[in-house]
């Protein structure tokens, strides 16, 4: 039917209201995150990191001060990006609080990544 509004074509926001915003960071080599990553999200975290190792030369920054939840999939994507990078490393600042506890607990030697704590 002719002008009919179909609900398919209007983005569909999370329930529990997760989102995830990104961009690139001002002055310095890196990606600036906020909101959270989850499998709504990951998309959008997945597409972040590779702009990442794409643009990577010696040392990127993930800055994540205003992210609230990474779950292990979003980990394991970082862990995967700082593995497949030429070299250099990854810093990671400010990141929420289960992130260190996850890449301590499945990658306990990965150099690929330093974490600069809240």
């Amino acid at each position: 039917m002719e002008g009919a509004h179909d609900d398919r074509d209007r983005p569909v926001l999370p329930r529990d209201g997760a989102l995830l915003e990104v961009g690139p960071l001002t002055g310095r080599p890196g990606v600036r995150a906020r909101g959270e990553v989850n499998v709504v999200t990951r998309p959008s975290w997945e597409e972040a990191l590779a702009e990442l190792s794409r643009r990577h030369a010696d040392v990127s920054y993930l800055e994540l001060s205003g992210v609230r939840f990474v779950d292990v999939a979003g980990v394991a994507a970082l862990a995967v990006t700082a593995m497949n990078l030429p070299g250099g490393r990854v810093v990671v600042e400010q990141p929420p609080p289960q992130l260190p506890r996850v890449l301590e607990l499945f990658w306990p030697s990965l150099r690929g990544i330093e974490v600069a704590a809240r």
